[in-house]
């Protein structure tokens, strides 16, 4: 629901002030000058500060580069100084934004359930409730007509927060275990842990900045892809055990044009982690039931080559956008090498 007032108050916004423009261009007199609605507002002024920046050789001066540092006290005062004037210059249309937010809203089903997905026993649905901002996650064991387990509640979770937002919530094969990631500061800097759904409780392991997450068919060995600190590249693919001390680092994507992201196949049978470009992909895997085993390729990179991959009943299969068409292969996922011929016939077996 936030994200959608968000998005409504910027309609509005729109809205109201061609309405306010077009209501003074009528009313004006012709032959005495209305005085503007923003004339008894002074808008704040930030202040000036040179920086000399060099990038390649070539400087320039930024006189407000002094507003990037989020922990100055000065920056969140002249925040609060253009939301304040921006609150001010708008309060004379307050009613007409709330007439049009409900407007807007009435056409929403703010209570809805989204469509449940069966994993093993139970099945796992989200729902939202009207006048709460965040989806509450859910699940039934059996049958649709069990009664609800409440596994993940975000409006709880958000309570007493400025920000919050949940990125991905996984449970485990057995369905014993949850992981789930939230950012609070807007920054998408998710921070990953694992809940236990038999206790409700949160099991001590805790990592930061991370994205993709997949469970192994163990049960206990999480696969996550995380963020370089600085670029916010997803570059590092790690594996932990429940209990240990640490993750492992399994993977580094040193091009800086690739990002990396981690996937289950529709079967659970294999993990696929993708580095992706603009135009190009290389896909890595191993079986979800063998979580130590070593990555293999399945084609190397190639400019302006992307390929996907999933597998079933044996065979992994790909489809590939090449220009101009896109195509499918598939392939045995074990006991071969494969050999890159070109992209039209794309691989060679050798058993």
């Amino acid at each position: 629901m936030r994200f959608i007032r968000l998005a409504l108050i910027a309609i509005l916004i729109v809205v109201t002030l061609t309405k306010n423009t077009l209501s003074e261009a009528c009313a004006a007199d012709a032959t005495t000058p209305k005085q503007p609605a923003t004339a008894k507002y002074s808008p704040p002024v930030a202040k000036k500060i040179p920086k000399e920046i060099i990038t390649h050789g070539d400087k320039r001066i930024d006189n407000y580069f002094w507003l990037r540092d989020k922990t100055n006290s000065e920056v969140t005062a002249y925040l609060e100084a253009e939301n304040a004037y921006a609150d001010a210059i708008m309060q004379p249309l307050q009613n007409f934004k709330d007439e049009l937010y409900r407007e807007i809203l009435s056409h929403l089903k703010e209570t809805d359930s989204s469509a449940p997905v069966r994993r093993g026993e139970f099945f796992y649905y989200t729902r939202t409730e009207a006048g709460k901002n965040y989806p509450i996650h859910c699940r039934k064991h059996g049958s649709l007509s069990a009664p609800e387990e409440i596994i993940l509640d975000q409006n709880a979770l958000a309570q007493g927060l400025k920000f919050f937002s949940v990125g991905v919530a996984v449970p485990s094969d057995d369905n014993y275990l949850l992981a789930y990631s939230t950012d609070t500061t807007g920054y998408r800097q998710f921070t990953l842990q694992i809940k236990d759904l038999r206790t409700g409780k949160l099991l001590p392991e805790k990592f930061e900045r991370v994205d993709d997450v997949v469970w192994a068919t163990d049960n206990k060995t999480l696969f996550f892809v995380t963020e370089n600190e600085i670029t916010k590249r997803h570059d590092e693919f790690h594996r932990h055990v429940l209990g240990s001390a640490s993750a492992e680092r399994v993977f580094f994507e040193p091009d800086e044009l690739f990002d990396l992201g981690v996937e289950r196949s529709r079967d659970k049978a294999f993990i696929f982690l993708t580095s992706g470009s603009k135009l190009s992909t290389e896909v890595r895997f191993f079986p979800a039931n063998q979580p130590d085993a070593s990555l293999r390729v399945v084609q190397p990179r190639e400019p302006d080559h992307k390929y996907f991959v999933t597998h079933r009943r044996g065979q992994l299969y790909i489809a590939r956008m090449t220009k101009p068409r896109i195509t499918e292969s598939q392939l045995p996922p074990s006991n071969y090498q494969a050999k890159p011929t070109g992209r039209n016939s794309f691989l060679t077996i050798r058993r």
